[in-house]
């Protein structure tokens, strides 16, 4: 990409992206493939696909410590730190320093964050899988928040889209609860996690081992600038390959390539402009994040994929004569309803036998058992929804190792050999959606620019707990059903935020009384302002939810640029 700088002449274009992540990148390849000039706007720092991933051929030895976080970058991350995820050596970059951008908790709320061209599309997991009819339509059923305004059927064409376009490696397996999609071919199961599937086919009606869909190229079709996975498992560093879909290696590069793209870097964006007489938005107001310069541009249509908490908090401080209380909050739901999936709760164990077996690469992805509890008419625990598991089995850590076991001749042949096999499985658990899970701004902490910092007070309520005995439960139950020793269970009580899948702040629905957007992603009262990132999100479902952010981005993109032919926006 070359097109990096803002033309200081041009003050309006067809239509402004906030945000250039997974719902941003895509956003802007849709609306630039269809001929509209589109300002993208991210609020951090510039990144260049390959040259900029600076630690994605380190090893270990590379390395102060192996990697480990040091004091300074603890001191510099300490909330991120918690979570045991974000302060390596080698991925630390891609991740906020907690002091520059502060925020604060009512209750703990683990919010990981990357200020940077490609937002978390860099650092994702990379799961990628379907909601269903199951999902769209619980709300309803179970009288629960409001009800989804679309079905299955209206965003099934475009998770295909989707899926053929940033290439997805899994399996179809007929189940109502996954729906299948355009895969890729999976990736292999290992021989250990093979015989977990068999054993878990043998024991359990209705439970179904699979290899994880994810957003890997497998196989021989042929992706522009991107090629096959190499199985070097350091994802997170940034991928020179392209292996992995990401907006920096993908979308991007293709709104670029239209010449309809132009792309504004370390441009922060805090409210939605407002005409009364149209009743329509009319642009963004921005603060340059280096100079701190205020611009103004213009816009036909606004597209917010700024994330969850983000994009929602533009639309709080987007006041108005007509918006007193944010634009489009009519229904005193922007802000509530946060929702993540719960995790930290699942078991492992030893297996024995295949110590002539081993595997080749190092795979970025392992085993996902769907959903399989509550998927009747009425709830068969003493909870509402379900969890899927993800996990894997690898042989040993090199135990043998240890110094003061091996010493000599010994020490060398222990590290030729690899330990046993273990088996570690995870739930990701469905969180519903609570009014009073919210957050707030707050206007007496202010950030260096000025503008409000986020105070959170969300947290896991009895549904979840209760789901969270049957997550451990039955992770404990198949593992020892499957034959493996030694099994133990664990549930870390983990906040929410850990999942960084923050969703619901600014909620779809039918009746702008109870909800934020509409069914196209547009706000009730503003139509050509579509937010498209995890703020849409109605429920959560038990899956990885950033495929579903890219079906529904295109989706609105689509309809965006219909409404404009029609001058309906």
């Amino acid at each position: 990409m070359s097109k990096f700088y803002y033309n200081e002449e041009q003050e309006s274009y067809d239509a402004i992206v906030v945000g250039t992540g997974i719902s941003g990148g895509w956003a802007a390849k849709e609306l630039c493939e269809a001929g509209l000039k589109t300002l993208v706007l991210e609020r951090g720092r510039m990144v260049k696909h390959i040259e900029d991933y600076e630690t994605a051929n380190m090893d270990p030895w590379d390395f102060p410590n192996a990697g480990q976080p040091t004091k300074e970058i603890i001191a510099q991350q300490p909330k991120q730190n918690r979570t045991g995820y974000t302060t390596n050596q080698a991925s630390h970059m891609w991740f906020v320093n907690d002091l520059k951008h502060p925020y604060n908790e009512t209750k703990r709320f683990d919010w990981m964050r990357g200020y940077h061209l490609g937002g978390r599309s860099l650092q994702w997991g990379r799961q990628s899988y379907r909601l269903s009819d199951i999902d769209f339509e619980a709300n309803k059923k179970e009288g629960i928040a409001v009800d989804w305004p679309v079905r299955y059927k209206d965003i099934a064409p475009w998770y295909d889209k989707v899926e053929e376009y940033i290439g997805v490696s899994g399996e179809n397996l007929g189940l109502e609860q996954l729906p299948d999609g355009k895969f890729l071919p999976m990736m292999e199961l290992n021989c250990v996690e093979q015989e977990f599937r068999e054993k878990v086919a043998e024991n359990f009606d209705g439970r179904v081992v699979t290899a994880g869909r994810t957003a890997h190229i497998t196989g021989t079709k042929q992706f522009d600038g991107r090629s096959k996975c190499q199985f070097r498992n350091r994802c997170i560093r940034g991928c020179p390959f392209g292996a992995y879909f990401s907006s920096l290696s993908s979308t991007l590069p293709a709104a670029e390539a239209t010449g309809n793209m132009t792309l504004r870097p370390d441009s922060i964006v805090h409210e939605v402009m407002y005409d009364p007489d149209t009743k329509k938005a009319t642009g963004v107001k921005v603060i340059d994040a280096n100079t701190k310069e205020t611009f103004e541009f213009k816009a036909k249509v606004i597209f917010l994929c700024a994330s969850a908490i983000a994009s929602t908090s533009i639309l709080m401080q987007s006041k108005s004569d007509t918006f007193p209380n944010g634009m489009g909050n009519a229904s005193d739901q922007l802000g509530r309803n946060i929702m993540d999936h719960q995790l930290q709760v699942g078991a492992s164990g030893k297996f024995d036998g295949f110590d002539d077996k081993y595997y080749k690469g190092r795979k970025p992805s392992g085993i996902y058992i769907p959903r399989f509890r509550n998927l009747g008419g009425d709830s068969d625990r003493d909870y509402k929804r379900g969890f899927g598991y993800q996990g894997g089995a690898s042989r040993g850590n090199w135990e043998e190792t240890i110094a003061e076991l091996s010493y000599g001749k010994d020490l060398k042949e222990a590290v030729l050999k690899p330990g046993g096999w273990t088996f570690g499985m995870m739930g990701f658990g469905e969180v519903l959606p609570y009014e009073n899970n919210r957050f707030t701004l707050d206007y007496d902490k202010l950030d260096d620019w000025g503008l409000p910092t986020v105070t959170f007070d969300a947290e896991l309520q009895e549904n979840e707990l209760k789901m969270r005995k049957d997550m451990l439960e039955s992770a404990v139950e198949m593992l020892e059903k499957a034959g493996l020793r030694d099994v133990k269970g664990y549930d870390n009580e983990s906040a929410l935020g850990l999942g960084i899948h923050e969703m619901g702040t600014a909620r779809m629905g039918r009746d702008r009384k109870t909800s934020v957007l509409n069914g196209n992603n547009q706000l009730h009262d503003v139509p050509n302002v579509y937010v498209t990132d995890g703020s849409f999100m109605t429920s959560a479902s038990c899956v990885n939810p950033s495929l579903t952010y890219m079906a529904f981005t295109a989706r609105a993109a689509n309809h965006a640029v219909q409404e404009l032919k029609k001058g309906n926006i």
